[in-house]
């Protein structure tokens, strides 16, 4: 289990609940706020918010620390269930006004994203997963292919004239000999009983290393200290992987400002839309994105049809997009649908930015 992961749940909602204005019974009203002094007349304070009553006990802590991580109120099983069947209408309340029947979207989401890499780092990640080794006859086809490739180097390099190919066509042919190469050997190690680096022979992490050390694995990113923390890092699949995780659950958040404007694209022609509108929009989506995620995993794991129903899950998010499309702004059938497909779109291009923000900040930091 991974303590930072943990720590890191918790502190989200706490977060979560301390963005949360108060609501429900905090017990018998005082004459004056404690807190900013004014004159009270209800179970809080009308200038601070405060609750008039202020419990002191060690109880009353405990259920605030509960309330603040698990927000269990009854806000949470209105926002729910709306938010999974019906998107739309939960977003459009939200922005229109009505607000304290629903758990805000900011909330939520830092509690949900956080809680799915606190649940993620039960399972540690990535294990070592040895492959099976190469038959004879592969591996007769791979010395093949190394010696073909050698042939065809040698008779590029004695090309001349009119015939001499371009330099960039024997570095690419270097290229796939140093591959071949790399394969042989990395067959060669899956054969033996222990590496001197003390991997696991076949392993992934194995894998990365012998790729990183024969030129297979190339780290050019023009800045000479990113790439050589990278190539450091990379010498230890396990710590670069550990560094990848923490820094994608810490910077989740980058999600929303990335997705943003990609939301706004799809209604720069149409007026009375605000970008609060669309980051609302985003927080609620992400939010189901990291239930439907975690329900997958946990669907997976279910013997005989786990990868079924984790499978007909991850149709779900077209249909969802859809759906909130429509009811939050009021869109026609086709208009919904049309943009469904082009924030589908935008969804690939916020992974792979997101994902390369968090590969180099995780693996040069």
């Amino acid at each position: 289990m991974d303590i930072d992961a943990a720590g890191g749940a918790v502190t989200a909602g706490l977060v979560g609940g301390a963005i949360e204005k108060p609501t429900g019974h905090a017990g018998e009203a005082h004459s004056s706020c404690t807190d900013c002094g004014e004159p009270v007349s209800g179970n809080f304070c009308a200038n601070c918010g405060q609750p008039t009553h202020v419990h002191r006990s060690l109880l009353h802590l405990g259920e605030e620390v509960l309330h603040g991580v698990m927000h269990f109120d009854t806000r949470a099983w209105r926002t729910l269930p709306l938010l999974v069947f019906n998107p739309g209408r939960l977003t459009r309340e939200w922005v229109q006004g009505r607000r304290t029947r629903y758990v805000s979207p900011l909330a939520l989401f830092l509690f949900t994203v956080f809680l799915m890499f606190f649940i993620m780092s039960f399972g540690g990640g990535f294990v070592s997963m040895p492959q099976e080794p190469a038959s004879p006859e592969q591996r007769a086809q791979l010395e093949a292919s190394l010696v073909e490739a050698r042939a065809e180097l040698d008779a590029l390099e004695a090309a001349q004239g009119d015939e001499a190919p371009p330099p960039g066509m024997i570095q690419a042919q270097r290229g796939v000999i140093t591959a071949l190469e790399g394969q042989l050997r990395s067959e060669a190690a899956g054969t033996g009983e222990a590496r001197a680096d003390g991997l696991t022979p076949g392993s992934w992490q194995a894998n990365v290393v012998d790729a990183s050390r024969d030129g297979r694995l190339e780290v050019n990113i023009g800045i000479e200290s990113f790439d050589k923390a990278i190539r450091k890092k990379l010498n230890n699949p396990d710590l670069a992987l550990y560094k990848i995780q923490q820094t994608m659950y810490k910077f989740a958040f980058l999600l929303v400002p990335i997705s943003i404007p990609f939301v706004a694209l799809l209604f720069l022609w149409k007026r009375g839309f605000t970008l609060y509108d669309h980051g609302v929009f985003v927080l609620y989506s992400l939010t189901f994105m990291a239930l439907l995620f975690m329900m997958a995993g946990w669907a997976a794991k279910i013997p005989m049809i786990g990868a079924a129903v984790a499978g007909l899950l991850w149709l779900a998010p077209p249909f969802h997009m859809f759906a909130q499309l429509k009811g939050a702004y009021g869109l026609r059938g086709f208009s919904a649908f049309w943009r469904t497909l082009a924030l589908l779109m935008f969804c690939n291009l916020t992974i792979a930015l997101f994902l390369v923000v968090v590969i180099l900040l995780g693996l040069t930091g």
